[in-house]
């Protein structure tokens, strides 16, 4: 199975940028019809893993450009990902006030985020011919907690939401969206593949905002 991910890594990358470029236009070109705020949360946060994909599978060419680009793009997922609590909350129909208090608390976790993205202290990490600066032991421990609640606390409400809005809904797509998500995060460790999880995590990436369109697309087909 390494050999498999080592030899793929690449090219493979290229294509989930691709596929999630195609995502994004589909999200955006859904918002401008149903005017519905689901729609552009998700299309940012594909947006988000249209920049992380992107930065990663060029870091050979990028040169000089690296640091800055890496920064936007640790940046990008801490200011983004946090939208996935209000997608959670359109989802159930969260009544005005509640959704004025879900918008409070991602904005708070986006602004942790972004403090974490500037304070993250970078090294290079080259694997299958793909360069990356990742974040090294010099990072701030607070910005490694942010980093570890970013990555599994937005994972864990959009399964409980996800399984709510398949259960008196009858749509199952934001529960596949977060259980492939939490899947393909959790394969990397499981697999003894700790050092190829920002790849094999990126399949769950694409999987999820695939179903984020099918959950929205669905929800909101006769509005």
């Amino acid at each position: 199975m390494r050999e498999f991910l080592l030899s793929t890594c690449g090219l493979a990358i290229w294509i989930i940028a691709l596929f999630e470029i195609i995502i994004f236009m589909l999200l955006i070109s859904k918002y401008k019809d149903k005017h519905k705020p689901m729609f552009l949360c998700m299309a940012l946060i594909c947006l988000g893993l249209v920049i992380d994909a992107l930065v990663i599978t060029s870091g050979i060419l990028l040169g000089g450009a690296l640091l800055p680009l890496s920064r936007l793009r640790f940046v990008a997922h801490g200011v983004l990902i946090p939208l996935i609590l209000p997608i959670c909350g359109y989802a159930l129909d969260a009544k005005k006030g509640l959704m004025k208090v879900i918008w409070g608390i991602t904005a708070v976790i986006m602004i942790a985020g972004a403090a974490e993205g500037f304070a993250t202290v970078f090294e290079t990490a080259t694997i299958a011919g793909v360069i990356r600066l990742v974040s090294s032991d010099a990072t701030p421990a607070w910005a490694g907690i942010i980093t570890m609640v970013l990555s599994f606390g937005m994972v864990v409400p959009m399964l409980v939401c996800g399984l709510a809005a398949w259960i008196k809904q009858k749509n199952p797509h934001l529960f596949w969206a977060a259980f492939f998500m939490f899947l393909f995060s959790a394969l990397g460790p499981a697999t003894g593949n700790t050092d190829l999880i920002f790849y094999i995590s990126m399949y769950g990436e694409l999987l999820m905002v695939f179903f984020f369109y099918l959950y929205a697309s669905n929800k909101y087909s006769k509005h």
